[in-house]
């Protein structure tokens, strides 16, 4: 899911930041942006509540157990309060409506897209992506996978590819798993951090990061760039989608609206503040192309410097 921030420091952030310094303000802003969203939703015909209430019947005992690491330690920035949730993404309700949520934040890039937005984000991606790779990429890692709605996609532009999900939340994976078993899907997933992934050198072609830099602070964004940069073989790209900072609409967005989506999404100050192409560059990559998909997205797509 994907937020706004004004790029720099002005009297709207400033206020914005100061409403969610109250805490009572922050969970009714939290309460008012997940409502917002779940109205969206039913308002064009994605049903969140049935949807979730199905998943909801579901036991999941199963599922959690054959993703999760029990070992596994969560870095502090992840063990916080992301998109309404007090408990973030470590919550069934979390993984549960992952889904209709996209299909609601993702409705309005385009007038008229509706509940179709969000395939059409993912195509941009795609459409971008495709032609700079050289060669069809063997072995795929999606990193901050989700509920693998991403993943996903990349097996459909590339179905001859061996793809693996990587994501933090066991929750988020237990769903994915039971999606790949729906779709008939060989995915491998993995519970794991993206800065330290446990994964063997130089044994992928692609690494993508789909809505994930926008959610972390610029340490790890840091770190992970670094770790993709060993993962991936040389001429491998690493391709990032998300939100694009210099977008007019950023710029220009209510301060009402700003307060209700950044009350859902910690660390979008450090995100805007990022210089991605030079924290790509100082991880080992060439210089990225940087590529407007959406009037609010951007494709960064960076290939190994050998």
């Amino acid at each position: 899911m994907t937020a706004a921030v004004q790029n720099s420091p002005n009297l709207a952030v400033h206020l914005v930041n100061g409403i969610l310094a109250i805490k009572p303000l922050a969970n009714l802003a939290k309460h008012q942006a997940r409502q917002m969203m779940i109205k969206r939703a039913e308002k064009i015909g994605v049903p969140w509540t049935k949807a979730v209430e199905k998943l909801q019947a579901r036991d999941w005992s199963t599922d959690l157990a054959q993703v999760q690491n029990p070992q596994l330690a969560y870095p502090d920035y992840y063990v916080t309060s992301f998109h309404a949730y007090d408990n973030g993404n470590l919550s069934w309700l979390a993984a549960f409506e992952v889904e209709p949520a996209a299909y609601a934040v993702h409705a309005k890039i385009w007038p008229g897209a509706e509940a179709q937005g969000d395939r059409q984000l993912r195509q941009s991606y795609h459409n971008i992506l495709k032609p700079l790779l050289s060669q069809e990429p063997r072995d795929i890692l999606d990193i901050g996978c989700s509920v693998g709605l991403s993943t996903f996609a990349l097996q459909e532009v590339y179905p001859q590819a061996k793809v693996t999900g990587l994501d933090l939340s066991p929750y988020f994976l237990a769903v994915a798993n039971y999606r790949a078993q729906q779709r008939q899907a060989n995915i491998n997933w993995v519970h794991a951090a993206a800065e330290s992934t446990g994964l063997p050198d130089k044994s992928f072609d692609l690494v993508s990061l789909f809505l994930i830099c926008h959610e972390l602070p610029q340490v790890p964004t840091r770190q992970i760039f670094a770790e993709a940069r060993r993962l991936l073989r040389p001429g491998g790209h690493l391709a990032i989608m998300d939100m694009n900072p210099k977008s007019e609409i950023y710029k220009k967005m209510p301060t009402y609206i700003l307060t209700l989506l950044k009350s859902t999404e910690p660390y979008l100050d450090e995100y805007f503040s990022l210089d991605i192409e030079q924290a790509l560059i100082d991880a080992g990559f060439q210089r990225p192309t940087i590529t407007s998909n959406t009037p609010r997205h951007r494709t960064v797509i960076a290939q190994v410097r050998d």
